[in-house]
């Protein structure tokens, strides 16, 4: 079993919270949302793995299972162009659980009229195959979020 971890430091709020009707719906997959906390900080990886996709607003780390986790960081961040969003790393890359990926603020992101909140999904999967998803309460990064069976 894969154990996903938070990659963000902030309040558990759950898929159903997310401010995006694709997120809120799992039409992207099953997972939580984490509503992080108001100053700069860097998006850890939620796996070890390999970094599939990289975006400024969101990454894909594959574990060796080929489990796929995408983190987002703030809903409609796509349109701030990378504005605010540091990469850290590189598509292909080998990540450590932990290792820092994205750097940013989200506070930033709110005052432009963003939501902050930050999906971690499981892509490609059904709510069936996760377990122990935590959907409140105060998370620090590295925080079991769920299990990946």
């Amino acid at each position: 079993m894969t154990s996903v971890t938070s990659p963000l430091a902030g309040r558990a709020v759950g898929l159903s919270a997310v401010p995006d009707p694709v997120f809120s719906g799992a039409m992207v997959g099953p997972g939580t949302a984490i509503d992080p906390v108001r100053e700069p900080c860097e998006a850890v990886a939620p796996v070890d793995g390999v970094v599939l996709s990289l975006h400024p607003h969101a990454f894909v780390v594959v574990d060796a299972e080929g489990h796929g986790v995408l983190t987002h960081l703030g809903i409609d961040t796509v349109q701030l162009n990378g504005k605010g969003f540091e990469l850290l790393v590189e598509r292909g890359e080998a990540v450590a659980r932990g290792q820092a990926v994205i750097k940013w603020d989200p506070a930033a992101v709110e005052a432009l009229g963003k939501s902050p909140v930050c999906p971690v999904v499981a892509l490609e999967a059904t709510a069936e195959v996760l377990t122990g998803v935590r959907e409140d309460g105060a998370v620090k990064a590295g925080d079991v979020l769920f299990g990946w069976e």
